[in-house]
C-alpha cells in the first residue's frame, strides 16, 4: 500500500463550506480541462463535487471520452485511478487525492503470487487454463491476464466472461475475489465440488496436483473486507423479523448469504432495483454503507435499510476527503501534479488487451446483471 504524506495544518482550520468555496473554484478556472470522478461508496460531502458518479470501470470509460481532459482526480482507490490511467490518453495525469486509499481486496493478489501460482497450474493441469480478474485488481494483475490469454470481468459481466474462458479452455482459474467467481459460476450450473481455492500464501495454493487438475473453477482466496461483513445470520433475522422485507445482495457476499437472499446482482443492479421498486415496498441491502444510506435518502417513498446492523463502510475509501481533493486541486492549481497514478506502458499495454477482451465479448451478448434466489 502506499501511505500519503500529511498535508498542511493549515488544511484542518478549514470548514467545509470554505473546502467548497475553494474547491469550486478551482472546478471553474480549470474548466475542461479537469474531470473529477466520484465512486458510488464515496461520502456524499466528497460527490457533491464529482462531475461523474459510477463504479470503477464506468468512470474510467467516461474519462476517456474527455476529449479536452487533461486532469483527472479520481475520487477512489488506488486500482481504479490506475485503470483510468489504463484506458486514457498519454497526454492525461490522472490524480489520486490520498495515496494511501487502496483496496485489500486487490491487495490480497500480488503478481509474484500469480507467476506462482501459474506455474504450480501449468504443471498441474492437463487442460489449458484461462486467467480471469475481476476489474478490482491491480493494473499487473490485468496485464498478467492479458499476457496469458485472460481477460477481465465486472461484477454485472462475470458470467458472460466465464462463458468465454471455459469456451477457450478447459478452467479457469478467478481472481481476487472467490466469492464473486463461486456465486457466478454456481449461478451458471457448476457445483461447487467443481471449485477449490488457492490460497497464495501457502505452497502450490494449498492444494495437490490432483486437485488442481480436476478442478473446473480455481478460486483466489481474496475478498472484499466490506461484503464479508455480511452473514446469513443476518438474513435469517430479516426473514424473522419482516417477512415482506426483500434482500438484495452483492455478489462479493459470501456464497450463503447470496443462497438466502432474494436478488444478487452489481452495484448498478442494485441502484437501477431501488429506483424501479414500487413505492412502500421494504429492503435490506448488503453492500456498502454510503451507497445504502444514499438510497435511502434518494427514495424516501421506499423503506431502504442496510442488511447489517454494523457500519459495513470501505474505510480505504473514506480516505478520500473534501480535505484530501482540495489539497490535489491545490497542487494542480500551483503546478504540482501530486499523487500521480501511472502504468508502465508494457503493463497499460497487455491490461488493455485483458479489458478488450471483456468488451468485446460482453458486447456481442450481454447478460442480466442479477439472479433470483429461491
Amino acid at each position: 500500500m502506499l501511505f500519503q504524506p500529511p498535508i498542511a495544518a493549515s488544511y484542518s482550520t478549514l470548514s467545509i463550506d470554505e473546502i467548497g468555496v475553494q474547491i469550486r473554484k478551482h472546478k471553474q478556472n480549470l474548466g475542461e480541462r479537469l474531470v473529477i470522478l466520484g465512486h458510488h461508496y464515496q461520502q456524499d460531502d466528497v460527490l457533491a463535487f464529482a462531475d461523474f458518479t459510477g463504479d470503477s470501470l464506468k468512470l474510467s470509460q467516461i474519462a476517456a471520452r474527455q476529449r479536452s481532459a487533461e486532469f483527472v482526480v479520481f475520487c477512489g482507490v488506488h486500482f481504479m485511478a490506475e485503470s483510468a490511467d489504463i484506458l486514457t490518453d498519454d497526454s492525461v495525469r490522472v490524480i489520486l487525492p490520498d495515496l494511501s486509499a487502496g483496496c485489500s481486496m486487490a491487495d490480497m493478489a500480488a503478481l509474484d503470487q500469480l507467476e506462482d501460482a501459474w506455474a504450480f497450474l501449468s504443471e498441474s493441469s492437463e487442460g489449458t487454463v484461462i486467467p480471469i480478474t475481476y476489474v478490482n485488481s491491480a493494473a499487473s494483475i490485468k496485464a498478467f491476464c492479458g499476457e496469458h490469454g485472460g481477460a477481465c470481468c465486472t461484477s454485472s459481466n462475470a458470467a458472460m466472461v466465464l462463458q468465454w474462458a471455459f469456451d477457450q479452455g478447459d478452467k479457469v482459474i478467478f481472481l481476487p475475489d472467490q466469492h464473486l467467481g463461486r456465486n457466478t459460476a454456481y449461478a451458471m450450473g457448476h457445483p461447487l465440488d467443481a471449485m477449490v481455492v488457492f490460497d497464495p500464501k501457502e505452497p502450490n495454493g494449498g492444494l495437490t496436483a490432483s486437485q488442481a487438475n480436476d478442478a473446473k473453477v480455481i478460486l483466489w482466496k481474496g475478498h472484499c473486507s466490506v461484503h464479508q461483513l455480511f452473514n446469513a445470520a443476518q438474513c435469517d433475522t430479516i426473514r424473522e423479523q419482516d417477512p415482506d422485507r426483500k434482500i438484495l445482495v452483492h455478489p462479493e457476499c459470501n456464497w450463503d448469504v447470496v443462497q438466502k437472499a432474494d436478488l444478487t446482482g452489481s452495484t448498478e443492479f442494485i441502484i437501477n432495483t431501488i429506483q424501479d421498486a414500487p413505492k412502500h415496498s421494504k429492503w435490506a441491502i448488503g453492500t456498502e454503507v454510503h451507497l445504502v444510506n444514499r438510497l435511502a435518502k434518494t427514495h424516501t417513498d421506499k423503506d431502504v435499510q442496510s442488511l447489517a446492523t454494523i457500519q459495513c463502510l470501505c474505510t480505504t475509501m473514506y480516505r478520500i476527503s473534501p480535505t484530501q481533493l482540495l489539497w490535489s486541486l491545490d497542487e494542480l492549481a500551483s503546478g504540482n501534479v501530486a499523487n500521480q497514478i501511472s502504468v508502465t506502458p508494457d503493463v497499460k499495454r497487455w491490461a488493455v488487451v485483458a479489458l478488450e477482451r471483456m468488451l468485446d465479448n460482453v458486447a456481442a451478448a450481454p447478460v442480466a446483471s442479477a439472479q433470483s434466489v429461491d
